[in-house]
């Protein structure tokens, strides 16, 4: 059983930035395809950003591809989301997500464990 908890959300104005961090129990992390997605209110979760085990391959979608990267570090069993010139549509609770395959995917059905959520509150 793979425990996910995230941290660095907040209250930041439009334009501004924000990293967020998973910290992730298993200490076989590397062996953990990650994920990012977020929820609005009244909205369905959706993708925001993957990587595989190794960090070599990231995937984004459209709506933040340019402005938020996606990063891991295994030696401390931790993923990243740098979020930059944020908006406030980006506005949502933040869900970190660890997949059995090594591989990236931006397919939520694909992850068996999920964060807690962190919020993200982007004022204009």
């Amino acid at each position: 059983q793979v425990q996910l908890v995230e941290s660095g959300g907040g209250l930041v104005q439009a334009g501004g930035s924000l990293r967020l961090s998973c910290a992730a129990s298993e200490r076989t992390f590397s062996s953990y395809g990650m994920g990012w997605f977020r929820q609005a209110p009244g909205k369905e979760r959706e993708f925001v950003a993957t990587i595989n085990w190794s960090g070599a391959s990231t995937y984004y979608a459209d709506s933040v591809k340019g402005r938020f990267t996606i990063s891991r570090d295994n030696a401390k069993n931790t993923v990243y989301l740098q979020m930059n010139s944020l908006k406030p549509e980006d506005t949502a609770v933040y869900y970190c997500a660890a997949r059995t395959g090594r591989s990236a995917s931006g397919a939520r059905v694909d992850y068996n464990y999920w964060g807690q959520g962190t919020q993200v509150t982007v004022s204009s």
